[in-house]
C-alpha cells in the first residue's frame, strides 16, 4: 500500500533518517516508538505530504486514502455543532443531502416529471452511501468517545482543546481512510474513551500507523511495531511487549558480537604494534591494516532503560492515619461532585484515582490539598506534609533558572552533586544541568516538575496525570522513582500501565462518592469485569455491593494486622501487640493535637502586650505554657517511640 525506500531527512546536520525503509501492508496495525526527537510525528507528516524527504522515496497506492490525526488540530475551531463537525467526514452525502433539499423545495413549486426522476436518481445515490444512517453512525462515535446526546448540538467552539481533539478523532474514524495515522491519541482521552477506541481500532479495517507512549494501548491495538532509533525503522511482527522481548535478544546477540570484534580488533592491533617495524613481517601488517580499515563495525548495545538509583527520602514520619474525610460535599451549581462521601488514607496507602473525565478527579485531588473548599470535614494527619504536582503547575517554574538552581530552591540542603544525581535519574546529564528551564521542552519541564516534587521531602505526594508530555523511557524512571518512595500518595492518570505499577488501591467515583477497592488496576479490572460491566472505569452501571478483599495477593497496605510487610505471617501475641500499640497511637496522636491546639493559643496570649501588666496572670501564663511545651516533648518522644515499636511488629 505505502513503500519508503531509503529514505533519509536532514534537521540542520542531524539525520533524523538515513536510508530508512518500510512498507506498510493494508490492514496493517503498527506501532511507532522511539524516543522523543528522533522523528515519529516527522515521518507521519512525510507520509501525509506536508514535509518532503530530503532522499529515498515514499510511494503510495493510487486507491489509497490519508487520515492524520495530530497535535496541530487542537487548535481548530468552529461555530458548528460537534455532530455537524464530525459529519463533515461524509463530503458525498452532505452534497447529496443539500441537493436533495433543493429538489424537494423545487418541487414544492414546480412538481414535474423531470424533478421526479432526477430526486429518484439522487435518492437512489444516497441510499447507496448509507446516507440515511450517517447521523446515527455520528452520534455513536461521538458518544463513544465521551460525549452526552446533550453536548451533541453544542458548537465546537465551547468546547477545550482535548474535546476539540477528539472531534477531530471522530472525523477521522467515520472517514474510514485506507491509512489511518494517530499521533499520541490517548493524551486527551479519559479510560473509558481510550478502551472504546481500543476497540475500535482493533476492528478497523483499513491500516493504522500509531504513535503513543501509552503501552497497554499499544498492546491492545498493535500487530507490528516499528522502532525508530539511529536514523533507521527497525522492524519487530509483534506489539510492543513482543517488541521489549525480542529487542532484548537482538541486544543480547549484538552485545556479543560487538564484543567478540573489540577482542579481535585488540589482536589485531597487538599483532600491528609488535611487528610494523619488522620488514619480514611487513606483508602481514599491511593486510591487517587493511582488513581493520575495510571491517565493518558493530556498534555498542546503548541501554535505554534508565535506572533510578536515588533514594527519595523525607525527614518527618507521618502519623498512621494520613488523610480523611468526613460528610465531604462538593458542588458547582447543578453540577454535584460529591455528595456525603466518607473516605479516609493510611501511611504507605499508594492509591489511583481513575475514572472518566468530568466525574471530579482533580476536584477530589484540590479538596485533599485544601484549595477546594468543601461541606464537611476535610483532616489531615499528624505530620503529614503535601505537594501537589499538576500540568498547570509547570508554568510557576523560574524561566530564568537553571536546572541545578530550580531544583536547590526545591531542596537547598542538597549538594550540587546530589542535585546532579537526581537530574541524572531524569535524564538529564553533563551540561544539560546547565540549561535554562525556557529553552525546555514540555516533556523536560515536567521531567524537572517531577524531580521538584520529589526532592520536596513531603511524606504525601499529590499528583494529577504526571505522564503527560512524558515519553516511554521517562514514565518508566518515575514509575521506579514511586515505588522506591516511602511515604504516600494519590495519583490521578489514565495510564493504565503506569496506574498497574505503582498503586496498591484504586479509588474511583460512583454516585457522587469515593470509593476504594483494596487492590491492584489489574484485579479492581477483574472485579469490574465479572461483575458484567460494560467498562471497567465508566461508573454508569450501579454496584449493588461493596468490593470483597482481594483473593491474589495485592500489595498490602502499611497497617495491616494479617502479615508483616516482608510477607511473613504475624504471630497472634504480635497482633495483639500492634492492635494494642496502634490504639495508644490513636489516642497519643488526638493528646499532641489538642496539646498543639492549647500551645499556639498560649502564645497568642503571650504575644498581648497587656499580659505583662498583670505579673501574677503572666507567671501563670509562663508556667502553663512550660508545662505544655514540656508534654507536648513527652508525647511527641512516646509516640516516636510506639512507631518504632509497630515497625518492629510489622516486621520493617
Amino acid at each position: 500500500m505505502i513503500a519508503i525506500t531509503n529514505l533519509s531527512y536532514f534537521l540542520g546536520d542531524r539525520a533524523l533518517y538515513d536510508g530508512a525503509s518500510l512498507h506498510i501492508k493494508p490492514k496493517q496495525k503498527i506501532g511507532l516508538i522511539g524516543l522523543n526527537g528522533t522523528g515519529k510525528s516527522t515521518l507521519l507528516r512525510m507520509i501525509n505530504g506536508e514535509f518532503q524527504p530530503d532522499g529515498g522515496n515514499i510511494s503510495k497506492a493510487g486507491d489509497c486514502t490519508i487520515g492524520f490525526l495530530n497535535q496541530d488540530l487542537l487548535s481548530y475551531q468552529s461555530d458548528d455543532s460537534i455532530l455537524s463537525v464530525a459529519m463533515q467526514a461524509f463530503e458525498r452525502q452532505n452534497q447529496l443531502q443539500i441537493q436533495i433539499d433543493k429538489i424537494l423545495h423545487d418541487m414544492e413549486h414546480n412538481y414535474t416529471d423531470a424533478l421526479v426522476d432526477k430526486l429518484a436518481k439522487v435518492q437512489d445515490e444516497f441510499d447507496a452511501l448509507d446516507g440515511y444512517t450517517i447521523q446515527s453512525k455520528a452520534e455513536a462515535i461521538l458518544e463513544g468517545l465521551g460525549f452526552s446526546t446533550d453536548d451533541l448540538h453544542r458548537p465546537l467552539r465551547l468546547f477545550s482543546g482535548g474535546w476539540r481533539m477528539r472531534v477531530m478523532l471522530a472525523k477521522l474514524l467515520l472517514q474510514k481512510p485506507s491509512l489511518l495515522m494517530l499521533d499520541e491519541p490517548t493524551n486527551h482521552l479519559d479510560l473509558p474513551s481510550i478502551q472504546w477506541v481500543e476497540k475500535y481500532v482493533q476492528s478497523y479495517e483499513g491500516a493504522v500507523i500509531v504513535v503513543s507512549h501509552d503501552r497497554q494501548f499499544l498492546d491492545n491495538t498493535i500487530d507490528t511495531t516499528v522502532e525508530v532509533s539511529g536514523g533507521k525503522l527497525n522492524y519487530y511482527a509483534g506489539n510492543y511487549s513482543y517488541y521489549l522481548e525480542e529487542k532484548e535478544e537482538r541486544n543480547e546477540i549484538q552485545r556479543g558480537a560487538y564484543e567478540n570484534q573489540q577482542a579481535k580488533i585488540r589482536q589485531t592491533e597487538r599483532f600491528i604494534e609488535r611487528f610494523k617495524a619488522k620488514a619480514t613481517k611487513s606483508r602481514q601488517v599491511q593486510s591487517r591494516v587493511k582488513a581493520l580499515d575495510k571491517m565493518e563495525v558493530v556498534d555498542q548495545v546503548v541501554d535505554e532503560n534508565a535506572k533510578v538509583h536515588f533514594r527519595f527520602q523525607f525527614t518527618t514520619q507521618p502519623g498512621r492515619h494520613v488523610f480523611q474525610l468526613e460528610d465531604a460535599s462538593k458542588a458547582y451549581g447543578d453540577k454535584v461532585i460529591l455528595d456525603s462521601t466518607n473516605i479516609s488514607m493510611e501511611r504507605g496507602d499508594k492509591i489511583a484515582l481513575i475514572g472518566a473525565n468530568g466525574r471530579g478527579k482533580s476536584t477530589v485531588l484540590r479538596v485533599v490539598a485544601g484549595t477546594e473548599p468543601i461541606e464537611g470535614k476535610r483532616r489531615l494527619g499528624h505530620n503529614v506534609s503535601f505537594t501537589f504536582y499538576a500540568q498547570h503547575q509547570l508554568e510557576s517554574l523560574n524561566v530564568q533558572h537553571n536546572l541545578i538552581e530550580e531544583l536547590k530552591y526545591a531542596n537547598p540542603n542538597k549538594t550540587e552533586t546530589e542535585l546532579r544525581t537526581v537530574l541524572g535519574c531524569f535524564l538529564f546529564s553533563g551540561d544539560d544541568v546547565f540549561k535554562k528551564i525556557k529553552v525546555l521542552s514540555g516533556g523536560e519541564k515536567s521531567r524537572v516538575a517531577l524531580a521538584k516534587v520529589l526532592l520536596s521531602q513531603a511524606n504525601f505526594l499529590l499528583l494529577d496525570e504526571p505522564t503527560n508530555h512524558l515519553d516511554m523511557q521517562s514514565v518508566n524512571i518515575l514509575i521506579q522513582a514511586l515505588q522506591q518512595y516511602e511515604g504516600s500518595y494519590i495519583v490521578v492518570s489514565h495510564d493504565r500501565y503506569f496506574v498497574e505499577n505503582i498503586a496498591n488501591k484504586i479509588w474511583y467515583i460512583e454516585d457522587h462518592k469515593i470509593k476504594e477497592y483494596p487492590g491492584t488496576y489489574e484485579e479492581y479490572e477483574i472485579w469490574v469485569e465479572e461483575r458484567g460491566l460494560q467498562s471497567a472505569v465508566s461508573e454508569k452501571a450501579v454496584v449493588s455491593s461493596a468490593p470483597p478483599q482481594v483473593k491474589s495477593n495485592p500489595q498490602p497496605a502499611a497497617s495491616s494486622n494479617a502479615q508483616k510487610s516482608n510477607g511473613k505471617p504475624v504471630s497472634n501475641e504480635d497482633a495483639q501487640k500492634l492492635k494494642k500499640v496502634q490504639k495508644q497511637i490513636e489516642e497519643l496522636e488526638a493528646s499532641i493535637e489538642n496539646l498543639e491546639i492549647k500551645k499556639t493559643e498560649t502564645e497568642t496570649k503571650l504575644a498581648d502586650p497587656k499580659i505583662y501588666n498583670d505579673n501574677a496572670a503572666l507567671a501563670e501564663l509562663n508556667f502553663s505554657y512550660s508545662d505544655i511545651k514540656k508534654k507536648l516533648e513527652q508525647s511527641t518522644e512516646t509516640w516516636e517511640n510506639l512507631m518504632l515499636e509497630v515497625d518492629e511488629l510489622a516486621g520493617k
